[in-house]
């Protein structure tokens, strides 16, 4: 046997064991999509563990997964109320109109919700009866993707504006009977432009609430904080952290206004890059000896927090009145609640990004006591979770857990960060997460192959394209 004949033998090896892979490589993904079938009674396949039945109906938004701003109707967004033991009690999907991603939702005094939803370049805003799934009223706002509307004073609603043109992202007040809107708050009045994000997403601010007479909380996620509007003197009456202050807050999610002994300002936020829940204090006195209030100066102490292991990019938590915490961890897909010391007590998975959880008999913003009323200060870790965490997260956990203490322990954290955050988005629903990294690596083969038999055979590439060149010359000149 001749060297020419050995070569080419080696080379068609090489082809073969390289197609063998890839083939491997997509098997798995090529059989689930094959078999996969999602269905009405059981969307994206929510399921539930139990250790202690809630105590109420829990209703949980889900933003649904979007690309480039097109919804994925296989990752739908909707409501979801789950009974005391993880029953599912009834789903609202946003495809039966023409609400494309659903955010924040309040119960409101008569068992109605008050929901808010995007679609195109609107926001919707409505009431929904659970009973009967029909809409009480619709009002249509004509700003983009805004993710919290509260009502107030009956029939206003106080809004949180982002994605405004020219950095003009604002607080207002819409009142719906006179078609108005009667008061408004524009953070560039207030901060540099400097500070924040990009022209078209700069304060991102994603929630606001009214906390007192004149008084919204409102979270600007861009900005690292968490702030107090006077709505009287349009001053910012309070401030928790600050701008690439990420050791305090990094781009957090609906923060909760609480009062513990003597009227000591105390906020609990999801603090979602830094993946963990946080409760601050400030413990103040006014000149005249009078209780502390959300105006008052003073420092932030973080009194307690939970996490990170166990969570990822946790976007609301809400103190209830039995001193557990109900918490909505986006990238694991679940909804949980949890004691004071960290212990999963009650958990549902619920795909594709859940966004806000409320117990609904409750109302909104119930409240509750503070972890140092409770003497639980401190810092724990997330335990008794019976649910895995998403497959996605699985692949993130792998690569920290993989690189972690290695010289590339920074740069595989980033890595599993983008993974966890991107991945969920553009997978398609079929996969789990594991596939979709499989697929990617058969991905990178095929790619490698293809440019491996393109430097191979360039002469005779070259010589075929100059050929076709030279027919196309000849046709051209006859």
């Amino acid at each position: 046997m001749n060297l020419g004949s050995v070569s080419r033998s080696r080379r068609w090896l090489v082809r073969i064991a390289v197609a063998l892979v890839a083939a491997a490589l997509l098997a798995p993904a090529a059989i689930s999509g094959a078999t996969y079938v999602l269905t009405d009674e059981d969307p994206g396949n929510l399921r539930a563990s139990v250790e202690e039945p809630a105590n109420g109906t829990t209703v949980i938004s889900i933003q649904g997964f979007h690309f480039q701003g097109m919804a994925n109707e296989n990752k739908p967004a909707r409501l979801v109320a789950v009974g005391p033991r993880g029953d599912v009690e009834w789903v609202h999907n946003g495809s039966g109109f023409d609400a494309t991603w659903f955010y924040d939702v309040d119960p409101l005094e008569d068992g109605h919700l008050l929901v808010t939803a995007t679609a195109a370049d609107e926001t919707l805003v409505y009431e929904l009866d659970p009973d009967t799934q029909e809409r009480i009223w619709t009002e249509r706002l004509p700003i983009q993707d805004t993710h919290d509307v509260d009502l107030i004073n009956g029939d206003r609603l106080l809004v949180a504006n982002m994605r405004e043109a020219g950095k003009d992202d604002r607080l207002f007040v819409y009142d719906t009977a006179a078609d108005e809107i009667v008061w408004e708050w524009h953070f560039d009045d207030h901060y540099p432009e400097s500070v924040g994000g990009s022209s078209n997403d700069w304060t991102h601010v994603n929630d606001v609430d009214k906390i007192g007479d004149g008084e919204y909380l409102a979270s600007p996620r861009n900005f690292d904080q968490v702030i107090v509007v006077n709505r009287s003197t349009n001053e910012i009456d309070a401030r928790l952290g600050s701008d690439d202050d990420h050791d305090t807050l990094y781009e957090q999610h609906n923060p909760q206004y609480l009062e513990g002994a003597g009227g000591t300002p105390t906020i609990l936020v999801a603090d979602s890059e830094n993946d963990r829940i946080v409760e601050y204090a400030r413990d103040a006195r006014g000149a005249n000896g009078s209780s502390a209030s959300a105006s008052s100066d003073g420092e932030w102490t973080r009194t307690w927090s939970v996490g990170t292991d166990g969570l990822s990019w946790p976007r609301d938590a809400d103190r209830l009145p039995d001193g557990d915490t109900l918490v909505v961890d986006t990238m694991n897909q679940r909804v949980f609640e949890m004691t004071p010391e960290g212990d999963v007590v009650w958990e549902f998975h619920a795909p594709w990004a859940p966004y806000d959880a409320e117990r609904v008999h409750l109302g909104d913003e119930p409240g509750g006591p503070t972890m140092r009323e409770l003497n639980a200060s401190g810092s724990y870790d997330l335990s008794g979770s019976s649910l895995s965490v998403g497959d996605s997260e699985g692949v993130a956990f792998w690569i920290d857990e993989t690189f972690g203490g290695t010289p590339v322990e920074a740069q595989a954290t980033s890595v599993a960060r983008t993974w966890a955050h991107v991945t969920p988005w553009i997978r398609p629903v079929w996969m789990t997460g594991w596939e979709f990294l499989a697929a990617i690596a058969a991905g990178i083969a095929l790619v490698a192959w293809g440019a491996g038999e393109a430097i191979y055979q360039r002469r005779r590439l070259r010589t075929g394209l100059s050929n076709a060149l030279r027919r196309v010359s000849e046709l051209g000149g006859r």
